[in-house]
């Protein structure tokens, strides 16, 4: 029952966009969340059960509900951002970043200085970035210092303190790598007019350098100065070999930032690719905590706004996997094919590869979460009660009916308990009968795990189809285990998934990491049973023929058996190294047999 107090709280909430706050009985707050219409929004909150049990908690701890009325919902989405940032509730997605990036800082000076920096100072200068690395940084200074010969030292280069000789040239104008403007060398025009062809490659654009420098190059070539020519035209090369690294696509599209998204149970991944001229001019993956399931919708449309606004993005059209709103201002793109649906999937690659680094360094450094987090997409894949931490899985193997075995593989956490292995020879079967072997095997299993009060698995896989997915159902029945355990077939040809009672299977993702455990138990459970399988059909095949020797006996048989393990082995193997075993006589005897047989 809701408490009289909220149920007021609501009924006097607005039909406007907003945001609104949950705070607990202390007055913490829990929840910052925006609405197209307040009162819908919240009120769906109290008058449903929800599927996921973090919904529910948060639900039952809710005491106090405020919120801020604005103009759109735009402008919603910006103010949610902010209180998240800013309050960081608990139960809000975890966006927490205390990183500053680098900056390329172009300076506002007389010769301006150009450099990287952490920190922003508004003092009329420009700055451009921020970049998600300083090795892209130190590429583009590097380019940079290639292609144009710059001051690095931070004296006042004013007009008076020039004509006043007030500073010296240093070791870097006898190097090359300055013009010597100190002395004035070189006029601020010529200065300027390079540091403006700077702010254009910072931009992404590289034409109108390539341009100045091709026709420099062909000026200095037409008086005959092929050294200055020769070394125009390596910083072209330079310059171009850089575009060809960072271009991508297509020249034409311009001033277009890409978001892409991938998730799984617990976070999800936002990679954001910033495109100005063709090239890539900046790429970024968000990862996401997720707090209360959140759908991919909610994730990127509040990851979208928090990285516009951290990178200070103005493009007005954004390309994105699915379609959203975020207000007039923004034109929303859905590639479906072509030149953007290309950066796009370059953009979900990108958003894949970080997530497969980042779960990477979680199995290493901290294992439990990486089995946790497995546990839970398992559950939720294959729709459980529970997390599967106990899984045992059955497979048969016979060839012709001869020596019908079965194996049981157990895995614990995700992970193969080799100690839990289990063989069975087939008793009460006669011939090839894999259905009643498997009906056979489960009921032994699971009556012995029941009389011996051992813990019993939260699922159990049958290698095999709705036949052998039937056959072992028999069992659960008769132990009256129908309920309390579920149970799965996995058929072999396409990775299908039969569940009781269901004739449509289900079909899981390739790539899914629930599809690769079940793959790795079932092909372990086949592995163990084969394996069985060929040294009992050795031993019998060796038992056979050695049996048939005259004068051999039942230990010279065991002994034998014991040592070589197949008939193969003790044909192949020599005199000597039988006699080694069983005796010279003995071994006479068999050499004999096997050399006129």
């Amino acid at each position: 029952m809701q408490k009289p107090a909220l149920d007021l709280q609501i009924l006097t909430l607005p039909d406007n966009p907003g945001v609104y706050q949950y705070y607990d009985k202390d007055g913490k707050i829990l929840y910052v969340g925006k609405a197209k219409n307040l009162k819908k929004r919240v009120s769906s909150y109290f008058n449903k059960i929800h599927d996921t049990a973090k919904t529910n908690v948060l639900v039952k701890k809710i005491v106090t509900i405020k919120h801020i009325v604005v103009p759109t919902e735009t402008d919603a989405l910006l103010l949610e951002n902010n209180l998240i940032k800013t309050l960081q509730p608990r139960y809000n997605v975890l966006l927490r970043d205390d990183k500053t990036y680098p900056w390329i800082c172009i300076k506002k000076e007389p010769f301006s200085r150009i450099f990287s920096t952490r920190n922003m100072v508004k003092d009329g200068s420009e700055y451009f970035g921020s970049y998600t690395s300083f090795k892209t940084v130190h590429t583009i200074l590097d380019l940079i210092k290639e292609l144009y010969p710059l001051r690095t030292c931070n004296y006042d280069l004013s007009a008076s303190n020039i004509n006043s000789g007030k500073f010296k040239v240093c070791l870097e104008y006898h190097i090359g790598n300055c013009k010597g403007h100190c002395e004035g060398l070189e006029p601020l025009e010529e200065y300027q007019r390079q540091v403006n062809a700077i702010r254009e490659i910072l931009k992404g654009n590289f034409k109108e350098s390539l341009k100045d420098f091709k026709k420099l190059m062909n000026t200095y070539a037409q008086n005959l100065q092929f050294e200055e020519a020769q070394k125009i035209k390596e910083k072209i090369e330079v310059l171009e070999n850089y575009q060809s690294r960072s271009t991508i696509i297509n020249p034409k599209i311009t001033n277009i930032d890409v978001f892409s998204i991938i998730s799984d149970e617990s976070a999800a991944y936002v990679n954001f690719l910033q495109i100005s001229h063709g090239s890539i001019i900046r790429s970024h993956t968000l990862e996401m905590k997720k707090k209360l399931d959140e759908s991919d919708e909610e994730l990127l449309e509040l990851a979208i706004i928090e990285l516009r606004e951290r990178f200070q993005l103005l493009s007005k059209e954004i390309i994105v996997p699915f379609e959203m709103d975020l207000g007039e201002n923004i034109k929303i793109t859905v590639p479906q094919l072509g030149d953007k649906k290309q950066i796009l999937d370059l953009s979900i690659r990108n958003a894949k590869f970080y997530r497969i680094e980042q779960l990477k360094q979680l199995q290493i450094v901290d294992p439990d979460r990486h089995v946790n987090r497995i546990m839970a997409q398992m559950q939720k894949d294959l729709r459980l009660p529970v997390e599967p931490r106990h899984i045992e899985c059955f497979d048969n193997s016979n060839i012709q009916g001869t020596n019908p075995v079965a194996a049981c593989v157990v895995f614990k956490d995700g992970k193969p308990s080799k100690k839990d292995y289990r063989h069975f020879n087939v008793k009460t079967v006669e011939g090839p009968d894999d259905f009643a072997s498997m009906t056979e095997i489960v009921y032994r299993r699971y009556k012995r795990l029941l009389d011996e009060n051992q813990p019993l698995p939260q699922l159990i896989i049958i290698d095999g189809g709705k036949g052998q997915l039937s056959s072992a159902l028999k069992s659960i029945d008769e132990l009256g285990l129908r309920g309390k355990i579920a149970i799965i077939g996995i058929a072999k040809r396409l990775e299908e998934l039969f569940y009781p009672g269901d004739s449509i299977p289900l079909y899981l993702d390739k790539k899914s990491e629930t599809l690769k455990v079940i793959q790795q138990l079932r092909n372990e459970a086949h592995r163990f049973g084969i394996t069985f399988h060929r040294d009992k059909r050795s031993k019998s095949a060796l038992n056979s023929s050695v049996e048939s020797i005259p004068g051999i006996g039942e230990k010279t048989m065991l002994a034998l058996i014991q040592h070589f393990k197949s008939v193969k082995r003790l044909k192949l193997a020599t005199e000597k190294e039988i006699s080694d075993v069983i005796g010279v006589s003995k071994a006479k005897k068999i050499v004999d047999f096997y050399k006129t047989n």
